[in-house]
């Protein structure tokens, strides 16, 4: 690197002030435009063009603007910040403002030198915000270089834009559908995992033996593990496709300098052996550690973090101990749930065709135990299979008779299970869901003509006057509608959504738009589906969404955008699927206080009933106690739907027996299942205790939170701002009711309209299409978030600061960098600055030091003039900024007054360097804090001032009755 221009300052080239950039090297120059995004970086040859040092032009006397002007070009300056002073490289550069107990995970990972973490906070905290917050600083600081995420491909895409949009990843996908044309484009001998260096990849297609050896020799240094509770399970429960991606796991984590990020909201439900599994993986001694022990526990602290909603709810209060309240964080989630079991009864048509299929399916299960054990359980299945859609719908019904049953291939006992079990059942820990909503099958050799009568007697049932659970689900839909809410109704197979679909299809209402998502179509085109029906209910507040939905959206999909009701329509028979559906809408960001879940049961089917009263609700009530979700033993959830089947079977074939057997059998296993679920979840409970995040204390987070707030604005700033902006530019707002308002663009100047075009869309500008602005980090798309990372108010920052800065700029100037203020506040004549300081920093990680520029803005203040100043304490150099102006302030006096105290300013260039190197001594101070466990690392670490600051702004503040200069 040349010694003519050092890393951090300020250049001159191609007619605009650039900040020198540590890539840089003797003979070419890495640069950023001053203000500017890494988008914009350039490299330029000192030897081939004309590059000299620049100092920031001091502000004019002639560009004199009010207080509010003066506020403005702060709140720019701060939000256009992507390379922010403070502990935390990347904060400044995502396009999500986390909340600060996000922050915990982070705090965490930057503690240790290798990252391995189990991050297991609940269902809709936000774990994937967290998972990336630590993958985009260990990219951003240099500890890591590739990353990989292995989750289900139902949601590669989502992460693929979780990355994208928010943290500023840009990630292959490595799918079955994507792998052949990736490599087609692989130079001979390359690998893709080196061709790419981030991907996201489907865990189910990386484990097989073709591609796991390849992707574990080149896996990157850093990766995360979504829904990682499917890659485990109990010993005595492990199905071969969890075994297989434990495998695949345990290689990748074998490498101990590698990162590894573990992501579930069940890490534990009971299952003592897979808990363990799993905190093996993150740090082998934590298999095996007494976690009663003061040690275990110690050693586990800083590995997992485990919160629930109550935990994050109410964050860094008083109640801590904390001085500052302004720091307390309400994190919104829905107060409750607000749960209705709406019963119906069989139509005198269904339940004859009802009674008929169970005959029929019972002595097919009594004559095939005597053919042997395979026939067996292949006429199980099928009979479960049958009763299962026959309960669900007409249309699954009929498809199910009329196709044949998946256990008839069969050739063991223990092949008829594997491949019945999962088309019937409902899967509780989690398993893949892709393929397990089509109509099972029910067809065996020697039925077809019996079966083809019963599939005829079914198609005609379609229609609310023979389906009266159909006719009670539109009631029951309407009335949602009616009280504003969006549902979503969640079916078991793909031909009963498509029936209620299209049944429901313009009976609804003029205004209400309905669509189905099933496992026919794709992930990416299930989201686009959901995309496409919120477009088309728009902005009229009276239009209202349908989603019909199996359960291949009743995992990682976030829907509280759109919608905030659930409809069961089928019942699952495991509880935890309910806990999967509910937990779509029932998360951070719906705006709905109360979220209302509608469960539908028939009372004379002879299955709901009983798996409502034995599963459901002790599922809820438990829910209810703990304040979290319990899983049910899956073995004795089995035994108990296996039960219940049974006594159907054999109702008719020995009604001397059937009686009894409910009496006993089914009440001795209810009491079993119940035995077992209280355990568990008083298992669950003692681990809540005795896992609690201790690692990192609530004032530890909030003198982080506070450093970031100084340097990046607080939230309410960021509205402010906004708001303030858009009316100066003239947009039209419009509150919202809900906290947050629209605005209407198009009558904008054109340079506002060109910049925010690109984000939300040119039609929406030109238009005059209102653009929704929300007072939260969670939005839809589409809509904006009034935090200071989001596109849209990016954009309007850059605006307002760049015509700020060009006195030549056309159109309106919001923010000025001059005033002259007469007040109340003041009883002497105190100038305010607004100095931007630019630090370079040098920090050490695993893989060699990385050099850093960070800016930072703060206002200084002082008493009397430069030469002989009396300098203020911050708090009143930001109660200065605040202060109002009490009397006009006549042009040409406020003019003389500010080129006076502007021919002075040189004298407090000494001040303001001596504050740069205060400031530069806190970040270093600060980066060694939050990684105060990794001593080699914290020793290097070096934080330096450049010379000179910027001064941007200049404000003058006179007291109102003086009036002297």
């Amino acid at each position: 690197m040349t010694s003519t221009f050092t890393v951090g300052s300020l250049v001159s080239a191609r007619g605009r002030d650039w900040v020198v950039l540590p890539e840089s090297a003797d003979d070419m120059l890495v640069l950023r435009p001053l203000g500017g995004a890494d988008d914009d970086i350039a490299a330029v040859f000192p030897a081939f063009e004309d590059v000299r040092h620049a100092e920031f032009e001091r502000p004019s006397p002639d560009d004199l603007g009010d207080e509010l002007a003066a506020g403005l070009l702060r709140s720019a300056l701060r939000i256009g910040f992507r390379s922010g002073a403070g502990p935390f490289r990347s904060l400044a550069g995502i396009a999500v403002e986390p909340r600060a107990y996000q922050l915990v995970p982070l705090m965490m990972a930057l503690r240790q030198q290798t990252v391995r973490m189990l991050i297991s906070d609940d269902v809709g905290i936000g774990k994937t915000v967290e998972a990336g917050l630590i993958a985009s600083e260990l990219l951003a600081e240099g500890s890591a270089r590739r990353l990989a995420v292995l989750c289900s491909p139902a949601l590669a895409e989502q992460w693929q834009e979780e990355l994208r949009t928010k943290f500023g990843i840009d990630a292959e996908l490595v799918l079955a559908s994507t792998v052949s044309k990736l490599e087609r484009a692989l130079d001979l001998g390359q690998s893709l995992f080196d061709r790419h260096p981030h991907v996201v990849v489907s865990t189910d297609f990386i484990k097989s033996t073709r591609h796991r050896d390849d992707f574990v020799r080149h896996c990157p240094d850093l990766v995360i593990v979504d829904e990682a509770h499917t890659c485990v399970a109990a010993e005595d429960t492990a199905s071969t496709q969890s075994q297989l991606r434990y495998e695949l796991l345990q290689r990748i984590a074998g490498d101990q300098q590698r990162h590894l990020l573990l992501v579930t909201a069940t890490p534990h439900s009971g299952k003592e052996s897979a808990f363990r599994a799993l905190l093996g993986l993150v740090r082998p001694e934590l298999a095996s550690v007494n976690l009663d022990s003061d040690a275990g526990r110690a050693l586990l602290a800083t590995h997992f973090v485990h919160r629930k909603r109550a935990d994050v709810r109410q964050f860094l209060t008083t109640e801590d101990g904390l001085a500052d309240d302004s720091l307390r964080e309400d994190t919104k989630f829905p107060s409750d749930r607000f749960f209705k079991d709406q019963t119906y009864k069989l139509s005198p048509t269904y339940r004859d065709l009802l009674e008929d299929a169970i005959a029929y399916a019972s002595e097919r299960v009594n004559a095939a135990g005597n053919q042997g054990k395979r026939e067996a359980r292949v006429a199980w299945w099928s009979a479960i299979a049958l009763l299962r859609s026959l309960v669900s719908s007409p249309r699954a019904a009929a498809q199910t008779l009329r196709t044949r049953s998946a256990t008839a291939q069969a050739e063991t006992v223990e092949e008829a299970d594997r491949l019945g079990a999962p088309l019937v059942r409902d899967a509780g820990d989690g398993d893949a869901l892709e393929g397990f909503d089509v109509a099972p099958g029910a067809e065996i050799e020697g039925a077809g003509a019996r079966l083809a009568d019963l599939a005829d007697r079914a198609e005609r049932l379609e229609g609310p006057d023979s389906d009266s659970k159909l006719a009670v689900l539109a009631k029951e839909v309407k009335a949602l509608l009616a009280d504003g809410y969006h549902p979503i109704i969640f079916c078991r197979y793909i031909p009963t959504a498509e029936y209620i679909a299209d049944q429901l299809a313009g009976k609804l209402g003029k205004k209400v738009v309905i669509r189905a998502v099933t496992g026919t179509l794709s992930p990416q085109q299930r989201l686009q589906r959901i995309d496409e029906l919120a477009q088309e209910a728009g902005d009229d507040p009276a239009a209202r969404r349908v989603l019909v939905a199996t359960d291949c959206l009743s995992e990682g999909v976030n829907l509280q955008h759109h919608f905030d009701a659930v409809i069961h329509y089928d019942l699952a028979w495991n509880p935890t699927r309910h806990d999967q559906r509910e937990g779509r809408v029932d998360r951070y960001g719906q705006r709905r206080d109360t979220v209302r879940v509608v469960t539908l049961y028939g009372s004379d089917n002879g299955i709901d009933g009983k798996v409502l009263d034995v599963l459901i609700k002790k599922h809820r009530q438990i829910q209810k106690d703990l304040g979290i979700s319990v899983s049910v033993p899956d073995a004795a959830s089995a035994a108990v739907t296996d039960a219940i089947v049974e006594w159907l079977l054999m109702r008719d074939q020995r009604p001397e027996q059937a009686e009894l057997f409910e009496l006993e059998t089914l009440e001795h296993k209810a009491q079993v299942l119940e035995a077992d679920w209280k355990s568990a979840a008083e298992r669950e409970k003692t681990s809540r205790s005795r896992f609690a995040q201790r690692a990192i204390h609530p004032q530890e987070v909030a003198r982080e939170v506070a450093a970031v707030r100084e340097t990046l604005g607080r939230a309410g700033e960021v509205r402010g701002f906004v708001q303030q902006a858009l009316r100066s530019l003239e947009a039209v707002l419009r509150e919202d009711g809900e906290g947050g308002f629209t605005a209407d663009l198009s009558g904008t100047h054109v340079g506002l309209r060109d910049a925010v075009a690109p984000v939300i869309g040119g039609d929406a500008v030109e238009t005059g299409r209102a653009v929704r602005f929300r007072s939260t980090a969670a939005v839809a798309r589409g809509e904006v978030a009034l935090v200071r990372t989001d596109p849209v108010v990016g954009a309007l920052a850059g605006y307002v600061l760049n015509a700020a800065l060009d006195p030549k700029a056309a159109g309106p100037r919001p923010a000025r960098r001059c005033g002259v203020i007469r007040t109340k506040g003041v009883e002497i004549r105190t100038t305010l600055l607004l100095v931007r300081y630019r630090f370079h920093l040098t920090l050490p990680s695993r893989t060699g030091e990385r050099q850093l520029v960070a800016e930072d803005a703060r206002l200084l203040a002082f008493q009397g003039s430069p030469a002989n100043a009396t300098w203020l304490p911050a708090e009143e150099a930001l109660r200065l900024a605040d202060l109002t102006a009490d009397a006009n302030t006549d042009p040409a006096f406020g003019e003389r007054t500010m080129q006076r105290v502007l021919d002075q300013l040189a004298a407090a260039n000494a001040h303001l360097e001596s504050f740069g190197d205060e400031l530069a001594a806190e970040l270093l101070a600060s980066h060694r804090r939050v990684r105060s466990a990794s001593g080699e690392i914290v020793r290097g670490m070096r934080v330096t001032a450049q010379k000179s600051a910027d001064i941007l702004g200049a404000y003058v503040y006179l007291p109102v009755s003086g009036g002297a200069a």
